[in-house]
């Protein structure tokens, strides 16, 4: 596929790093930062803890080599082994004694989490979301990373609904909202749910409607319509979205796009 667009953008077209939404298997979070409170540095009786997770996730193999529920999202939500209860004792108490409190010690591994997706290490990641969930449990960012762990693993009912429940205790978060809004529109493409696109339309319009700058919310936008097969509400979307940021334009999809209607505005050309 080839097309044009206005001589002065082409230089610019070509340098900018696009994100491929119909491919892609992370989520716009996915290589997201923490603030810098959470971002920094460890103490040593801090980082001591974290690592003493690890340890005592290896005493208790026995007790969880079966279903590895560490690793599941919220500890599979299931109901816990003495064992397993009393590791979790110890570990609250480690944490008592080293953080100033337990919302604080759930940033810290929420932020050590994100750090494991970033690495690839998805399972430590989910371990580390489900230690935040133990400390916190309407800290957002436990739900979101996990959502975001799920989705990388192609697990996408999972990635919903952890994105769910992060967004009931972060409902003006729209990187959040757009990311949700994401993953079903993927995952329709599964099921053919129409539900899924009708939440996920939902969903960006409240994005939207709280950021109006969220070029990332208005290319999505433009991919649900073009699902949907609305293919000039499709560019009217895309446009928004170029006009506050080009380099979220995707030019695969925008080949796709062109393929089923010439633009509109006849800023893109085949």
């Amino acid at each position: 596929m080839i097309f044009r667009v206005h001589p002065f953008l082409m230089g610019l077209l070509l340098m900018l790093p696009f994100r491929l939404v119909a491919q892609s298997t992370q989520l716009i979070t996915s290589a997201r930062t923490v603030d810098s409170a959470n971002n920094r540095k460890p103490t040593a009786k801090q980082a001591f803890v974290a690592d003493k997770g690890l340890t005592t996730e290896a005493a208790t193999t026995a007790v969880e080599a079966k279903v590895a529920a560490h690793l599941l999202p919220l500890f599979g939500e299931r109901s816990k082994s003495t064992e397993q209860i009393e590791h979790d004792i110890r570990f609250l108490s480690d944490c008592d004694q080293n953080f100033a409190s337990r919302q604080e010690a759930s940033q810290f591994f929420a932020a050590r989490g994100w750090d494991y997706i970033n690495d690839g290490q998805l399972d430590t990641a989910a371990y580390r979301f489900n230690l935040a969930y133990l400390l916190n449990e309407k800290n957002a960012d436990v739900y979101w990373g996990l959502g975001v762990v799920c989705y990388q693993q192609e697990k996408l009912p999972d990635a919903i609904r952890m994105l769910k429940k992060g967004l009931a205790y972060a409902d003006t978060n729209t990187v959040l909202m757009t990311d949700l809004a994401t993953v079903e529109i993927k995952f329709f493409q599964q099921s053919k749910n129409p539900q899924l696109l009708t939440d996920a339309e939902n969903i960006l319009n409240q994005a939207i409607a709280l950021d109006p700058a969220n070029a990332t919310a208005y290319i999505e936008m433009s991919l649900l319509f073009y699902t949907k097969g609305e293919y000039e509400k499709a560019w009217e979307a895309l446009h928004k979205a170029r006009a506050i940021d080009l380099s979220v334009v995707d030019l695969a999809f925008l080949g796709d796009l062109l393929t089923k209607m010439p633009d509109p505005k006849g800023f893109f050309k085949r």
